[in-house]
């Protein structure tokens, strides 16, 4: 029987805070639908227009088994395509038709994509501290509850960064006991100091290796708030520290300093987030200038260029550490869990925490157990929404501060 898409709809809610968009696919079977997220928290509004207006007129009334079909149409249909409002629309789309697949085989999506290559998915978290005791203590606090992997982020409060996965720290304008110095008249933004930054992170891991020792695996992200030169020296300085990976040191403007950054030091070097051309990721991946792929899967356009990809890079050497942060929704969290369960070159996931009403909205959430995700057994994604309860926490559509990075003379820099 032909099943076929009957309609499409956007969902918006915020339960951590955090602006989420939730795509939903319902079709002409009664009460089957799909759902997938398609989060661009800093410009939510037009991922919405663009599901609502262009791509719903496009999709209603074909077939939902024809996924690559529809991805591809999706697409093309638009000329110009790549760009993240775009890929997170048809990303919506893509991943509640992988979800309805799912639903309609009586498959999880790990169990319909080959099944299991392990039964959890290792895991990281997020250290915080405006002082090396307070990050000591937060760091202690992830290690009691079986955590073995930690991104330090020194300079911002511990409790100032955790509810809602917001950013903090120096390379984000966290508070700092020697603030930047700026002129008069300067504009607002979050500044910070580059050099006060990475000799501060520095001093940071060195406090927290001596301290835990071996224990544990140690990651940083840059958020690419270096100069490329900066940024190979800096992880140059973090090879004693032996990290799990150092994150987003270049942007994606610098792709090539890529290859001069992997002569130049042995740190492991993750990268992604930021990108939406597939001329971004290939180069790195074929030729091996990075270790970690860590794409934002809704960023890139759903589960179906993100299998492809993890299939290349699996022949390249190259491990998965999909982005996942509080701006990625639990739908999203979870379709990201049944690729690192399936992929034979699985590397970490980023774990963000479903604090508050979250676990409420959004029913079957992946369950955080001693250090691992673990998937329910619920076919397709396993994330359900209640949308009653979603439109009680609307979005918020205030300009986000963090993204306005600043140098210490008021320069505006990329976040």
């Amino acid at each position: 029987m032909l099943i076929t898409i009957r309609d499409i709809r956007v969902i918006l809610t915020a339960p951590m805070g955090r602006n989420l968009l939730v795509v939903k696919v319902e079709t002409s079977e009664p009460g089957l639908y799909g759902l997938g997220c398609g989060t661009f928290t800093q410009r939510y509004l037009p991922v919405r227009s663009a599901v609502l207006d262009y791509l719903r007129p496009l999709l209603v009334g074909r077939d939902i088994a024809r996924i690559e079909e529809l991805w591809r149409l999706m697409m093309f249909n638009s000329y110009w395509r790549n760009g993240p409002v775009l890929n997170n629309a048809v990303s919506g789309v893509d991943m509640a038709l992988w979800d309805l697949k799912g639903k309609l085989a009586k498959m999880p999506l790990y169990d319909l994509w080959g099944g299991k290559c392990r039964e959890a998915a290792a895991v990281y978290q997020h250290a915080d501290g405006e002082t090396l005791e307070e990050l000591s203590d937060h760091v202690q606090q992830q290690l009691d509850q079986g955590m073995r992997h930690v991104r330090i982020r020194f300079g911002g409060s511990a409790a100032g960064t955790r509810a809602s996965g917001e950013t903090g720290g120096l390379a984000y304008g966290g508070p700092s006991d020697s603030p930047a110095r700026r002129p008069d008249g300067a504009l607002e933004g979050a500044y910070f100091d580059p050099r006060h930054y990475t000799l501060s992170t520095l001093k940071a891991l060195q406090h927290v290796r001596e301290r835990f020792g071996d224990q544990i695996e140690l990651l940083h992200d840059v958020h690419e708030r270096l100069t490329p030169i900066d940024a190979i020296g800096f992880a140059k300085d973090c090879e004693e520290f032996k990290l799990f990976f150092l994150e987003d040191a270049l942007s994606p403007e610098d792709g090539a300093w890529f290859e001069k950054m992997r002569s130049a030091t042995t740190t492991p070097i993750a990268v992604g987030e930021l990108f939406n051309h597939p001329n971004e990721w290939m180069p790195l991946i074929e030729n091996r200038w990075i270790d970690f792929i860590r794409m934002h899967v809704s960023q890139m356009g759903g589960l179906t260029p993100a299998r492809k990809v993890t299939a290349t890079a699996e022949s390249f050497g190259i491990r998965t550490a999909w982005h996942g942060p509080g701006d990625v929704s639990p739908v999203g969290h979870a379709a990201n869990l049944h690729l690192n369960l399936t992929a034979p070159n699985f590397g970490i996931q980023e774990l963000q925490p479903f604090t508050g009403p979250t676990p409420e909205v959004f029913p079957g959430c992946p369950e955080y157990r001693d250090g691992y995700f673990y998937p329910n057994t619920k076919p397709g994604i396993g994330v359900d929404l209640n949308e009653a309860l979603a439109e009680k926490y609307p979005c918020d559509p205030s300009v986000i501060q963090w993204t306005q990075a600043r140098l210490p003379d008021g320069t505006l820099v990329k976040p």
